[in-house]
């Protein structure tokens, strides 16, 4: 009876790292991210601020200026300015200053990296990408149960 439990002991110990030798090469065979993650997670930090996204959806109206954006957004100019730089740092609004007057600065959403952040965002979430569970751990995975075991 020992002799009986010690080979299975011994079978279901080779079956764990087999296991997890399989797993190893399975991880290695994922794909990598359809897009830049570091440059997708940066311009949704960025968009992550409530106020930003609402300077985004007034510049999608149109150019806009900062007294303008900050009329309508209830907002001081030192705030208005603070986080159209950081959106203009990101890459994601441009500054257009006025011809006859210079002081006067024009904002407007950068429509090429408007359209890279939609396709690098509809390619990381898109749903096509989901893939049915690889059975690796888990009560349906390829290694032998402790209690199947001890049933034997």
């Amino acid at each position: 009876m020992t002799n009986d439990l010690d080979v299975w002991s011994i079978w279901y110990i080779i079956q764990r790292r087999l296991n997890y030798f399989q797993k190893g090469i399975a991880m290695s065979n994922v794909l990598s991210p359809p897009t830049d993650l570091q440059r997708l997670a940066e311009q949704l930090k960025v968009l992550a601020e409530p106020k930003r996204l609402l300077i985004i959806n007034l510049l999608m109206e149109g150019v806009q200026c900062n007294c303008e954006l900050g009329d309508t957004l209830q907002m001081a100019p030192n705030l208005i300015s603070h986080h159209l730089s950081v959106l203009r740092q990101a890459g994601l609004v441009d500054a257009e200053h006025d011809a006859l007057d210079a002081r006067w600065v024009y904002f407007s959403v950068n429509r090429a990296a408007l359209d890279e952040l939609n396709a690098a965002f509809g390619a990381f979430f898109d749903p096509a990408r989901i893939q049915p569970r690889r059975l690796t751990c888990g009560p349906q995975g390829e290694f032998i149960r402790q209690d199947l075991i001890e049933e034997s």
